[in-house]
């Protein structure tokens, strides 16, 4: 079977075509147009502008990739959760060339994209594929859900966080930090270099930001007192800066505090600290979940899953110490927005639907912002 599959939930707009056969997913092309240098001049997404460069960004991408409209089998898009005005473009496009080509249409959920993105074989070095039932530690800067997994298409949430997601929460520390959007990667770059640069007992004072919700007994996650916390150290060597140099301690204010540089071994350590502190709560509350529900394979799903030392933590945490637990991380390919695991999502539940579910699927397929997994 072959899939033409669209991803326009946020800021990439992605086009994949690609094959399942006999259970294998295999990724013929992957075509995506980024939008982060756009965006990076406001901190982040503005919704309306990344819609437009959608609709910019489409039919280029749609052409490039010489689709054979004869040759698809199946098409799919991002129906959901996303920016409305970008999930529409998506939608819209995939909507008419079913109509046009007579083609079935699934909607996909984007986070199931994400999970997916685990059952996607490349070659013959991919390794033995995810078995049930799996834990996903599923983290974007939407979303941070610990899912467990009975089957394919089975979920259920055992813990989410209840406010900030954990991508927020690093864009949010890295803009306090005086670096640009996207945060992840930039603070990812600034703790790996400062760990190398550093000797553990310079390791051990630069740790100093709590770890919110660590043993509440649930497996549920906050990030907003992270990144208060991340706000509070920069404020207080801000404000003692201002002291040494003649301010007076109740005049201080806010055009004070942006007056004052943050030097670049600081960021270092800060981005040190609140990447320990983060990941320490999201490998923590994993494996033991992971042993609670006695499951087989863990896995690790979402943007953030591109993070090179949460990559590095779970690896090394379940070589070691759980060997009857498998863990699977997506190639770097996948782990950000991209249409082949929209493909991926699709074609595992394409092939668990009867006749009759196969044939709804010529029905328009709705854009929804807030579509629930469950």
């Amino acid at each position: 079977m072959k899939i033409l599959a669209i991803e326009s939930s946020a800021d990439e707009t992605g086009i994949a075509i690609c094959d399942f056969v006999d259970g294998v997913f295999t990724v013929e092309k992957n075509l995506i147009a980024s939008q982060i240098d756009m965006h990076r001049a406001y901190g982040g997404i503005v919704p309306n502008l990344a819609g437009k460069y959608h609709t910019e960004n489409i039919m280029p991408l749609l052409r490039k990739a010489k689709i054979d409209p004869s040759a698809i089998d199946l098409i799919a898009v991002t129906a959901g959760p996303g920016l409305m005005p970008c999930l529409v473009v998506g939608v819209s496009a995939a909507n008419t060339l079913a109509l046009a080509w007579d083609k079935p249409l699934l909607g996909v959920h984007h986070i199931e994209g994400h999970i997916y993105a685990n059952w996607i074989q490349d070659d013959a070095s991919v390794p033995t594929l995810p078995q049930f039932p799996a834990l996903a530690l599923v983290v974007s800067g939407g979303h941070t859900q610990l899912m467990l997994m009975h089957g394919h298409g089975d979920y259920e949430i055992i813990g989410q966080t209840v406010d900030d997601a954990v991508g927020e929460a690093y864009d949010k520390a890295a803009r306090l930090l005086g670096l640009p959007y996207p945060g992840g990667p930039e603070i990812d770059q600034r703790a790996t270099s400062f760990i190398v640069s550093s000797d553990q007992r310079k390791l051990r004072d630069a740790d100093t930001l709590p770890r919110p919700m660590l043993h509440n007994g649930n497996y549920d996650f906050s990030f907003s007192g992270l990144k208060t916390a991340v706000l509070y150290s920069v404020r207080d060597y801000q404000k003692n800066i201002l002291l040494e140099t003649g301010h007076n301690q109740k005049s201080i204010c806010k055009t004070d505090y942006e007056s004052v540089d943050l030097p670049e071994e600081f960021v270092l350590q800060m981005c040190y600290a609140f990447q320990e502190a983060a990941c320490d709560v999201l490998v923590y509350k994993t494996l033991k979940a992971a042993q609670e529900y006695n499951v087989r394979s863990v896995i690790l799903a979402g943007g953030v899953s591109a993070n090179s030392y949460l990559r590095s933590r779970l690896t090394s945490e379940i070589t070691d110490n759980y060997p009857n637990i498998s863990l699977h991380i997506p190639n770097l390919t996948y782990c950000l927005d991209n249409g082949a695991m929209i493909g991926a999502a699709a074609a595992y539940r394409w092939d668990r639907m009867n006749d009759q579910e196969k044939k709804a699927c010529h029905l328009t397929v709705l854009a929804n912002p807030n579509l629930p997994i469950l």
